[in-house]
């Protein structure tokens, strides 16, 4: 299987309940709002392309400071809980479509915004067209998040094995990484010739969860969905045997959450 066909294979699974995804899904700190806020006013004369949008967790605070908001969302599925979700907020719209087909409107937009999803947009695709989309010195901003040492330590050592039971692609041994470890991939949009100086900011927050909590978000993430449903199954029972029997019903989660920036050359 291609690279190209294996990402549009997983990016697929998260249509596929997009209820769960809502509910089980985290939002994103305040703090990146505020700082993002500080490179383009949020308010209504801002106008932001969201691509990739899911059920709108990182859309509804945009659309709440004011933003005219045009959000690309590949699934239907996500879209409709989208669209839902942002009914209290007639600047913004929702468009069924993968980005790298939708059609670029005529004026352009002062933010361009990806929340934990431009990585799974075309590589030959993704830089210069969220260029295209923005005015001179527009902002792109790119979230990502990642799971990093912290919390509830002991329990993710422990279900380690678990993993490489029931998923053989786990790599032996692994073990999270301090946030501190994991690099910042701005390389591609440092290199792109489209953009200035690249920004990065990190948020590091802890997320308490439930046993049916933590199974509910872990039912979310792609590769999860895409393990045969037997090994699935039993890799959920696992994890949940584990936080019920060695951790009182509840583990701790430690998020990175980071802010990627970059102006729009002219």
């Amino acid at each position: 299987m291609t690279e190209t066909s294996d990402r549009e294979r997983l990016r697929a699974t998260f249509t596929e309940d997009a209820e769960l995804y809502d509910r089980a899904r985290p939002g994103y700190p305040h703090q990146l709002y505020e700082d993002l806020s500080a490179l383009v006013t949020l308010g209504p004369d801002c106008r932001v392309l969201e691509i990739g949008c899911g059920t709108g967790q990182a859309t509804v605070p945009l659309a709440a400071a004011g933003c005219l908001v045009t959000a690309v969302e590949l699934g239907p599925e996500m879209a409709a809980v989208a669209r839902r979700n942002l009914a209290p907020y007639p600047g913004a719209e929702v468009v069924v479509s993968a980005f790298e087909d939708w059609p670029l409107p005529a004026e352009p937009f002062d933010l361009v915004f990806a929340a934990t999803a431009f990585h799974w947009i075309d590589p030959a695709v993704r830089i210069a067209k969220s260029a295209a989309a923005l005015r001179p010195s527009g902002v792109l901003a790119v979230v990502s998040t990642h799971h990093v040492k912290g919390g509830s330590e002991e329990f993710f050592a422990e279900s380690q094995p678990v993993y490489e039971h029931f998923d053989p692609a786990t790599p032996r041994g692994l073990r999270l990484s301090p946030a501190s470890d994991i690099p910042s991939d701005d390389a591609e949009l440092a290199a792109s010739g489209h953009f200035g100086p690249v920004r990065v900011r990190r948020y590091e927050w802890d997320l308490a969860y439930s046993t049916r909590q933590y199974l509910d978000v872990l039912r979310t993430y792609s590769g999860h969905r895409a393990l045969p449903a037997p090994a699935r199954e039993g890799l959920l029972a696992g994890i949940a045997d584990l936080i019920d029997t060695r951790h009182g019903g509840s583990i701790t989660k430690r998020y990175m959450t980071e802010l990627m920036t970059a102006g729009r050359t002219a």
